[in-house]
């Protein structure tokens, strides 16, 4: 339901809101990774989204400037955006790939570069995982919605 006005709305999505929200996705990054919370890979993401939706909290998707000229990578994307709003889980575009790899950094030791062009934050064992982080996150989603700006970007500020 969206109720505010654009004037309330916009003096809303402030640099500080913008800040706060990075931060919120930071926490919800770490508290999900040691629970097995944390899929990452478009690939890996596609088969999750298609067996378990209903488990999905988050879907991130991660660009950075040479990404843009990647076709592919962009019809992945807006196949996964498309599923995403059909099953109302809430996406959010992240601009900083080398952050979010700093973050995500004890996946997997000494394997092969993690591809985190798409991360999807699941629900650990199927309970309720009430965290204010994420719902800040999930908020900030819902508001976006509300003028319109289906994927909204989150710029992670370098550590």
């Amino acid at each position: 339901t969206c109720n505010m006005t654009f004037e309330e709305f916009s003096g809303d999505h402030s640099a500080e809101r913008m800040d706060s929200v990075a931060s919120a996705l930071e926490e919800v990054l770490y508290s999900a990774l040691p629970q097995g919370c944390i899929t990452v890979g478009v690939y890996e993401a596609a088969k999750s989204l298609n067996t378990d939706p209903d488990n999905v909290v988050l879907c991130l998707l991660a660009t950075d400037e040479e990404d843009a000229k990647d076709v592919a990578l962009q019809i992945h994307f807006t196949l996964i955006q498309a599923f995403c709003c059909e099953n109302d889980i809430n996406i959010l575009r992240v601009n900083n790939m080398r952050r979010l790899a700093e973050i995500l950094g004890g996946l997997k030791q000494g394997a092969e570069p993690m591809d985190l062009h798409c991360i999807l934050v699941t629900n650990p064992h199927s309970s309720t995982w009430k965290d204010p982080a994420l719902s800040k996150v999930n908020g900030f989603c819902r508001e976006s919605r509300c003028l319109d700006q289906w994927v909204p970007v989150i710029n992670l500020p370098e550590r």
